[in-house]
């Protein structure tokens, strides 16, 4: 089976950091892709930025067809809904992904994520993908997402965080906030004693999982059948459908 991870940012180095995740709990017989987007932002913080890296996203889908699963590396998920429209296999985004993980740990789940403008998108997916119940708070660590591997305290600082979310909202895991953090969900759990879930590693799993089930997107109601044909202008005309 073959896996597409797709870093919806343009930031090389972030993918190199996703590629190593994934591949540490890919299936012997999966084969992981690890994808950087060819356009958009260097980092996904804000809801301008979400928008302007769905065209990365949906083009690295239509350049990889033939895979098994395609897994979106940004914990806002963005175009989620509309790689489903277009992949002939299921798509996953790391937040959903994480969530899906951490809600059976215990009691409930408390999420870090980057900056603290971030937490109303993420408290939006919560309720998006169904973890109201689950998940008892969002909190930033604050470090912007492209000085996560530049900078020497992140570890720290982000341990700090966890472990006052835990505290504070009285949970019992901890979901990581960006694809940025995957290397450090083991180093943290270790620190803190708790469950520590990374969305790529999540999301790998799962993919791998429903790969073997010979699962894909639903379309039954219609509403993720490909998109109707039409032409597109300007900026966007090499997306328009046949």
């Amino acid at each position: 089976m073959r896996i597409c991870v797709i870093n919806p940012n343009t930031a090389t180095a972030m993918t190199d950091v996703i590629a190593v995740a994934a591949s540490a709990v890919a299936r012997p017989d999966a084969e992981i892709i690890t994808v950087t987007s060819s356009m958009g932002p260097a980092s996904i913080e804000s809801h301008y930025d979400e928008a302007l890296a769905v065209p990365g996203v949906l083009r690295a889908i239509a350049d990889h067809p033939d895979c098994d699963g395609y897994l979106i590396a940004c914990f806002g998920d963005p175009g989620i809904d509309a790689a489903r429209e277009i992949a002939a296999a299921p798509v996953l985004g790391i937040a959903e992904a994480a969530m899906h993980l951490a809600a059976p740990l215990g009691r409930g789940f408390s999420i870090v994520t980057t900056l603290h403008r971030t937490i109303g998108r993420a408290t939006d997916l919560v309720a998006h993908h169904g973890f109201s119940r689950h998940c008892l708070g969002v909190h930033a660590c604050d470090i912007p997402v492209l000085e996560l591997e530049t900078n020497p305290a992140t570890a720290d600082i982000l341990e700090k965080a966890c472990r006052e979310a835990l505290l504070s909202d009285g949970s019992d895991a901890i979901v990581l906030g960006c694809a940025g953090m995957a290397d450090l969900p083991r180093r943290i759990s270790d620190a803190i004693g708790a469950p520590v879930i990374d969305g790529v590693a999540a999301g790998v799993g799962m993919l791998t999982a429903m790969a073997a089930m010979g699962l894909r997107t639903g379309t039954a109601s219609g509403e993720f059948a490909p998109p109707v044909p039409k032409p597109y202008s300007g900026a966007l005309r090499d997306f328009g459908r046949d």
